[in-house]
């Protein structure tokens, strides 16, 4: 891997390559109750403060909605190219169904107005987690008229916005909103049922054809997609057991959401291994999510390493761990693009839509020295122009975050911002990592 320190970016990435920095609506925006926003199933889930690690809620966040302007422009300041921040549905529709909001179009219209005054092109996501609690008390993502509803969502932001933004992205990370939000009840709506989530991950997928469909249907110029969290799954040791973990964990996560859009079926290992909690699937729902999309977004922070031993044998963090717990392996990100690549021969363009580290970032007489993210975003970003080399397509990199932000049931506590937010005062300090980031922009050569 290409990650020595001298390692010379400018003369190895094209010189169209789009750099960018992500964020998501109930992570920074706040003003939970402003302007006719409706709840969402973040702001119910943290009432129970036994949900979120430090009792916190999403009530002010970093209070994005008041002062997206001075965070634009921060990002103008750094020299960005893109910013990927995702629509708040219950902002835009209070109940998820009925009535707009149209105060809540207006903020976003602002928004728009004001990356398009700085030169910044808009990457926008439907949904980042937070549907809106009207249609949770409907059933939520387990009922499967939340698709439809999730459709009639897109094409309203597509028939008003989508000639403003260069790319959607229907859904960030479903893996999350189903395992996560169903499967442990780790996050919102808090629910720990196998069979559920499953279920939950089909409708996700159906909902994500049907709004491809809908925002086709609009006829708007933006370019449409998914974003997936995907990873590469190792075998601790070379025990059958072992191998077999990894090759299922795999299908069950990555392969679990890129087959159906990209072969029209699920998985088979995992089918199998799902067994009586495989979802039910109507005549004609993997037609509907089966269909061309423009680009990918993939999301990646770490490997799956798969140990079946009890206790488990411990991966070898030779990169070492980020203030998540996560350990770091640039080299996963080169393996999996490849693997990408081999298995999926219409692989559209990808972006690598988020990718970053929480670290322990402490503000002193007004620097933050977070050394450790400044490495590992040189890493990764060697490990991508490998993979680029190796003839991958790959349109852009998106940092994660902009913002220290609400980090969803670990709330305040971690910090994966390239800005530090002081929370009590709203203040913003670029991070070295941010000032690494500019110069590296400013310094890439332009053809």
């Amino acid at each position: 891997m290409t990650n020595s320190p001298d390692f010379d970016f400018r003369n190895n990435f094209p010189s169209d390559f789009t750099w960018g920095v992500a964020t998501s609506s109930f992570q920074i925006e706040g003003a939970a109750a402003v302007d006719g926003k409706g709840p969402s199933i973040w702001d119910t889930f943290c009432l129970d403060q036994n949900n979120i690690k430090d009792g916190s809620d999403g009530i002010v966040a970093c209070d994005h909605y008041h002062r997206y302007q001075e965070d634009v422009g921060i990002m103008a300041s750094m020299g960005v190219d893109a910013y990927r921040f995702s629509f708040a549905w219950a902002r835009v529709q209070p109940d998820g169904k009925g009535a707009w909001n149209e105060a809540g179009f207006d903020f976003y219209d602002r928004l728009l107005t004001e990356l398009e005054s700085k030169g910044i092109r808009a990457h926008a996501t439907l949904y980042h987690w937070d549907l809106p609690q009207g249609l949770q008390d409907d059933g939520g993502w387990l009922n499967r008229e939340t698709a439809y509803r999730f459709a009639d969502y897109a094409r309203e932001i597509a028939r008003r916005f989508g000639n403003r933004i260069e790319a959607i992205a229907t859904h960030n990370e479903p893996w999350c909103t189903a395992n996560l939000g169903y499967g442990n009840a780790q996050f919102a709506p808090g629910v720990a049922d196998l069979k559920q989530s499953i279920q939950v991950s089909h409708h996700l997928l159906l909902s994500h054809g049907l709004a491809m469909s809908a925002m086709r249907e609009v006829g708007s110029s933006a370019q449409l997609g998914i974003v997936l969290n995907q990873w590469t799954a190792d075998a601790a040791t070379d025990s059958q057991a072992d191998r077999d973990m990894a090759e299922f964990e795999y299908a069950r996560s990555v392969q679990w959401f890129m087959d159906p859009i990209f072969k029209g079926r699920y998985p088979e290992l995992a089918l199998r291994g799902h067994g009586e909690n495989a979802p039910v699937v109507a005549d004609g729902d993997l037609a509907i999510i089966h269909q061309k999309i423009d680009f990918l977004g993939s999301n990646y922070y770490f490997r799956s390493w798969c140990s079946a031993s009890t206790p488990p044998v411990p991966a070898p963090a030779r990169h070492g761990v980020t203030d998540m717990g996560w350990e770091i392996f640039p080299e996963g990100l080169s393996e999996l693009l490849l693997k990408l690549k081999a298995e999926y021969p219409d692989l559209p363009p990808v972006y690598i839509t988020e990718n970053g580290m929480a670290n322990p970032d402490v503000l002193e007489n007004g620097r933050v020295h977070d050394a450790a993210r400044i490495a590992y975003v040189r890493s990764h970003l060697a490990a991508l122009k490998d993979a680029m080399d190796a003839g991958v397509d790959v349109r852009g990199y998106f940092l994660w975050s902009l913002l220290d932000n609400f980090e969803w049931n670990s709330g305040y506590a971690k910090r994966f911002g390239i800005v530090h937010v002081d929370y009590a005062s709203q203040e913003r300090t670029l991070k070295d990592s941010a000032l690494w980031y500019r110069e590296f922009i400013a310094s890439r050569i332009k053809a």
